[in-house]
């Protein structure tokens, strides 16, 4: 019998865990090499994971809506069976050490309560990622953002695991102090560990069982002609962002207007010549992050993040275009090194991103690695906005819609009054980083350097 290990892959640099969707085959099915065995998620993409060998699935050891660390076994195939003698098929669940029993007329050990040392600082490693089964359980027992962040972590670089929430909820209903539990007449339970100086202990009556936990906030009252729809899993990890993003990041918005007549009748004249030269639509993203790459040359404070007192200068400018998905929720792939390409080169990825996007089509690469992202609000007709910054980034800039206004223009003969093509702009910035003088003047740069546009540039 030859057996191969199916692992969890590693789907980007940054990405260290993911979530189990669906499984497409069993314990006892025959996969074929390269066929998908399951999908997963992570906090960017889904994802399907092949089979990397031909063979009998023998184990999985993950059921749907685990979370499974990267590089971890997540199923067995036999590649000797040939699927006619299935061996018999084994649960999916993780192996279980059993405690050693004890004896049913063991006297109980006597409970002692200690004073709770201190809880230890949670590392700070900026921002934290919960997976969605955290965040599943943290919602069930009324466990805020704000008190979620303040949890201990003992996962991959401080995050919150399974376990710490578990047994954070288990504390926090005998209001803070971990309170033994009764020990099984057939199950020892492992003695609680203590921090030394151990504490003196006080014979105390056995503990009565914990309160329910109260939830952080009333549920809000359900009457009348409604209909309840559970968030699907995309829009709750985007809820969980944006949450986190306005509690980690002191917003300032700046905001400014556009004279865009130029690059309008421009891509009005040219759209035709440039699908007929090269093959591909142009829009007018690709325009804007023409424009975008090269303030941001000028401006390299824009272009960064923070990690503790440190500040992180991005070399490379990757823009996340923010995307609709047809199901209502947004995506931000992302175009690297913008400035290295030309028009054509930014045309084509801007539209082959925007129809993997909307076809479910993106691989993880194709999200990750972003340094700051444009949203295009005019898209949907707003005029503008103040969008919320996509962590670990600094700063967001917000697209308005072009609008047709009489403006009031100087000539050498005069002032005179013109219908122009206008356009607002507006700068979402993190205020630890970005000031309002380099915030306001990247702004500017941008709007200067599209009303710049030549308007007899050549395709």
């Amino acid at each position: 019998m030859a057996i191969v290990d199916l692992i969890m892959p590693k789907m980007g640099e940054s990405i260290t865990e993911a979530t189990v969707l669906k499984w497409y085959k069993q314990p006892g099915d025959v996969v074929k090499m390269d066929e998908t065995v399951l999908d997963i998620a992570t906090d960017k993409v889904d994802s399907e994971v092949p089979s990397t060998a031909a063979g009998l699935l023998t184990e999985v050891f993950y059921k749907v809506n685990d979370v499974v660390p990267v590089g971890s076994v997540i199923a067995k195939i036999d590649t000797a069976a040939d699927g006619k003698s299935a061996p018999a098929p084994v649960a999916a669940a993780a192996p279980v050490t059993p405690a050693a029993p004890v004896a049913a007329n063991a006297p109980a050990a006597p409970v002692y309560q200690a004073a709770v040392p201190a809880p230890a600082p949670v590392a700070d490693f900026g921002p934290r990622f919960y997976s969605p089964l955290v965040l599943n359980i943290a919602a069930k027992e009324g466990v805020g953002m704000a008190e979620l962040e303040r949890i201990p972590g003992t996962g991959n670089e401080g995050r919150v695991t399974k376990k710490d929430i578990i047994d954070y909820v288990a504390s926090r209903g005998g209001n803070g102090a971990v309170v033994a539990a009764p020990v099984a007449a057939s199950v020892a339970q492992p003695a609680p560990v203590y921090q030394a100086p151990a504490p003196v202990p006080v014979p105390m009556p056995a503990p009565a069982p914990a309160p329910a936990v109260k939830p952080a906030a009333p549920a809000v009252p359900v009457s009348g002609n409604v209909e309840i729809v559970e968030m699907d899993r995309m829009r709750k990890m985007i809820a969980e962002h944006m949450v986190r993003s306005k509690a980690t990041s002191p917003h300032v918005t700046s905001f400014t207007e556009a004279d865009v007549t130029n690059l309008v009748n421009w891509r009005d004249r040219e759209k035709g010549n440039f699908e007929k030269k090269y093959g591909e639509k142009i829009t007018f993203t690709p325009l804007f992050f023409e424009a975008i790459a090269t303030c941001i040359r000028k401006y390299p404070t824009i272009n960064c993040s923070l990690d503790g007192n440190n500040i992180i200068l991005k070399k490379d400018i990757n823009l996340g275009m923010a995307t609709a998905l047809p199901t209502g929720n947004l995506i931000v792939p992302v175009i690297r090194n913008a400035d290295t390409k030309n028009l054509f080169g930014l045309s084509k990825e801007v539209n082959a991103l925007a129809n993997a996007a909307r076809n479910n089509k993106l691989k993880p690469e194709d999200t990750q690695g972003g340094t700051f992202t444009v949203t295009n609000v005019g898209t949907f007709g707003s005029l503008m906005g103040t969008p919320i910054i996509n962590q670990p980034q600094v700063a967001i800039l917000a697209l308005g819609a072009i609008k047709k206004r009489p403006m009031v223009m100087e000539t050498p003969q005069g002032d005179v009054i013109a219908i122009r093509h206008m356009m607002y702009l507006s700068l979402s910035y993190d205020h630890r980083i970005v000031d309002g003088s380099v915030g306001a003047s990247f702004l500017t740069a941008v709007a200067n350097e599209l009303e710049a546009f030549d308007a007899d540039r050549k395709i």
